[in-house]
C-alpha cells in the first residue's frame, strides 16, 4: 500500500507510525539502490551482491526476530509492507530477503538450540552469513514427502547424501538449511550444512529466462559429514519445513501485491501521458476497463493481506489462509504485469519499464513455494473437507 497507490478503502488509517515508517524506508531503499541498477542486473543475469550489506543495514533480514538475535521485533504487517516495497523493485531482491529470513533464520530460531541461535542468527541479520533452504528435489517438488536425501547417524555426526533443486541463493550461501530423511526411522530432520563441509557443492543453474537477478542453484551432498551440533534439535517431521514455507508464502503474497501495484502505477502513468488519436489512451474505454480491474483487485488484495497480517499477529492465521493469499496475490501479480504490458504496447517490452521484467519473474514466483494448483487443492480440502490430493 505505497503512497500514490490505490487506497480506496482508506487502509492507511489503520497502519501504525512504525508500519508506515518501515514501508517508507523500504520504498526509499528501492528507489535509491534497486531501481537504478536492476534492469542491467536482470539483463546480465547477475544478483547485486553489493546490496547485501545495504539490505542488512536497513534491518531487512529477519526483522521479526528478537533483538538479541539481530532482529528488530517488527510485527507481521510491517514485515509484509517491507516485502511489498522490495518486490515492487524486483522479485529477485524480495526472494533474497525472504529466503534469508523466512526460510533460513526462522527455522534456526524456531527449531534450533540457544547455542545455534547465537552462533548464526546475528551474523545472518548483518548479512555476514548468507543462507539457502534445501527442500525441493529433482523428483520431489510439490510432494516433499517423496524426498530421497538421507541422513545416516554415525557416532557424533551425520552423513548426508542427496540432491536439492531450484535453490535460491544456493551458490552465494555460506550455509544451507537441509532437510533429509533419517535413514533408520524415515523421520525428516533439519540440518545446518556449511559450505566448507567436504562433499557439499552448489552448482549454478544456467539458462534462466525468469528471476535473472537472483541466484538459483542445485545443492549436491555427497556423503557430507555434518556434526550432531548442526542438527536442529526441535525439527522433526515434515511439519518443520512446511512451517518455514508458510512463513515464506505469507511474505510472497505481500510481495506480489507490491509487484502488481507497481505494474498498475506504471500503466496508469503511461496511459495518461501517451496520446493517440488526439487524446490520452487512458481516455479509451477498454484501457479504463483494464485499469479499473487492476485497481479493484489490488484494493481487495490490500484488505486481505492487512487482515491476514493482523490474524498472524493474533496467532489465528492458518495454512489455508496463507494458501489463499499466495494464490490470489500471485495470480494478480502475473495478470497485472501482462495487462500493464498490453497498455504500454511495444514500449512494454523495453527494459526502461518494469512490467515485462515483472511478468517474467512472476512465471517463477507463481510456481515456487507451492504451485497454484497445490494451493487450490489445499483450499479445496479446507472448504469441502475432502482431500483432492488423494483423488
Amino acid at each position: 500500500m505505497p503512497l500514490g497507490a490505490p487506497d480506496f478503502f482508506q487502509l492507511d488509517e489503520q497502519l501504525s507510525s512504525i508500519e508506515k515508517g518501515v514501508r517508507s524506508a523500504a520504498r526509499s531503499f528501492v528507489e535509491k539502490e534497486v531501481n537504478p541498477i536492476i534492469s542491467d542486473c536482470y539483463i546480465n543475469g547477475e544478483f547485486p551482491l553489493d546490496l547485501i550489506p545495504k539490505i542488512a543495514a536497513k534491518g531487512f533480514l529477519g526483522p521479526t526476530l528478537p533483538k538479541k538475535y539481530g532482529g528488530m521485533e517488527l510485527n507481521h504487517v510491517a514485515y509484509g509492507l517491507m516485502l511489498h516495497e522490495l518486490e515492487a523493485g524486483d522479485s529477485g531482491i524480495r526472494s533474497f530477503v525472504s529466503v534469508q529470513g523466512a526460510l533460513c533464520m526462522y527455522p534456526i530460531y524456531r527449531y534450533g538450540s540457544e547455542e545455534q541461535k547465537l552462533k548464526w542468527l546475528p551474523k545472518m541479520a548483518k548479512g555476514e552469513l548468507v543462507g539457502c533452504f534445501g527442500l525441493t528435489e529433482p523428483n520431489a517438488g510439490s510432494d516433499p514427502g517423496r524426498m530421497t536425501t538421507t541422513a545416516t547417524k554415525k557416532g557424533d555426526h551425520w552423513e548426508i547424501t542427496g540432491r536439492k533443486m531450484w535453490i535460491t541463493n544456493g551458490s552465494i550461501s555460506d550455509l544451507a538449511i537441509v532437510w533429509a530423511k533419517d535413514s533408520s526411522s524415515g523421520e525428516i530432520l533439519g540440518f545446518v550444512v556449511e559450505k566448507e563441509m567436504q562433499g557439499f557443492s552448489a552448482p549454478e543453474i544456467e539458462g534462466k529466462l525468469s528471476l535473472r537477478a537472483s541466484r538459483t542453484s542445485e545443492l549436491v551432498l555427497d556423503k557430507v559429514k555434518v556434526p550432531e551440533s548442526n542438527r536442529l534439535p526441535e525439527a522433526k517431521g515434515l511439519s518443520g519445513p512446511l512451517s518455514c514455507l508458510n512463513q515464506a508464502r505469507f511474505g510472497i503474497a505481500w510481495g506480489t501485491l507490491g509487484l502488481a501495484t507497481d505494474c498498475y502505477l506504471e500503466a496508469l502513468k503511461y496511459s495518461q501521458e501517451r496520446v493517440q488519436f488526439d487524446k490520452p489512451i487512458a481516455q479509451f474505454q477498454l484501457t479504463q476497463k483494464k485499469l479499473v480491474e487492476l485497481h479493484s483487485d489490488i484494493s481487495l488484495g490490500q484488505i486481505m493481506m492487512l487482515r491476514f497480517g493482523r490474524m498472524k499477529e493474533e496467532g489465528t492465521l492458518r495454512h489455508p489462509h496463507v494458501s489463499m493469499a499466495k494464490m490470489f496475490c500471485c495470480e494478480l501479480g502475473l495478470r497485472a504485469a501482462r495487462m500493464a504490458r498490453s497498455i504500454l504496447g511495444g514500449s512494454g517490452i523495453l527494459a526502461d519499464f518494469h512490467c515485462m521484467r515483472h511478468s517474467q519473474n512472476m512465471e517463477s514466483v507463481f510456481t515456487y513455494e507451492g504451485t497454484h494448483e497445490v494451493h487450490t487443492l489445499i483450499l479445496g480440502r479446507e472448504i469441502t473437507d475432502l482431500d483432492g490430493f488423494a483423488a
